[in-house]
């Protein structure tokens, strides 16, 4: 495992690598598929497990949350579409509702090999041929499909859905009104104005706005105008 050659970095800024696959969905061109929202591909390790069962029965229960953002979820492990199927009614069963988002069956790891998405660290999570499943990956991906945000996780630790919707509300909201946000932010609270902002073009774009340091400065930014960055 740990001499298994590695797919080209992805980075912050890069073209989402393009596939076609197999899902519970049926069959699809990623990027026809995402085509003018904005993405989450997701990798859990395998079907059948506790960790992973959680997870998307979260993100099956928020999915409402997600298209309100204008955003599309898919996720992949290495097992089949055929397995995730049946997993797909224990996780209705536990979520209480249905997941309808598509999950990609890459038994062959092509994909996750391009998205590097392969645990190079946990020797217990491989399949019965000691190959290794996924990591718990994340990469949220913009209607030019490029990646925006790269998360990942271990397989012994879940990921929080609540996180992923506010990484969502910040990238929306900073492309549209030439802010950062702080440690903690949720929407309502104080946003930061990007440094390229002078604090003369700050007196019009941000008419509220305050100085702490020269370098940092608070404006408000409440819910709605959060929301009316959303991509639908």
């Amino acid at each position: 495992m740990a001499n298994e050659p590695r797919a080209p970095p992805l980075r912050l800024g890069s073209l989402a690598p393009n596939f076609k696959a197999e899902t519970t969905a049926g069959f699809i061109d990623f990027h026809e598929w995402i085509g003018n929202k904005w993405a989450i591909l997701f990798s859990h390790p395998e079907d059948y497990t506790p960790v992973c069962t959680t997870e998307l029965a979260a993100l099956a229960k928020y999915e409402p949350e997600f298209v309100k953002r204008g955003v599309k979820l898919i996720g992949l492990s290495a097992n089949s579409v055929e397995t995730h199927g049946g997993w797909i009614n224990d996780i209705d069963e536990i979520a209480g509702c249905t997941l309808s988002f598509p999950i990609i069956g890459d038994k062959d790891r092509q994909i996750a090999f391009a998205y590097d998405m392969l645990d190079h660290q946990d020797t217990t999570n491989v399949d019965s041929r000691g190959i290794a499943f996924t990591i718990r990956s994340v990469f949220i991906v913009d209607p030019s499909k490029t990646i925006r945000l790269i998360l990942a996780y271990p397989a012994s630790t879940g990921r929080n859905t609540a996180e992923l919707l506010r990484a969502i509300d910040s990238l929306q909201a900073s492309d549209k009104y030439r802010i950062t946000t702080p440690v903690n932010w949720t929407p309502g609270d104080d946003v930061i104005i990007h440094p390229s902002v002078s604090s003369e073009e700050a007196k019009t774009l941000f008419p509220n706005f305050r100085i702490v340091k020269p370098y940092l400065r608070y404006t408000p930014l409440s819910k709605e105008a959060v929301l009316a960055a959303r991509v639908t």
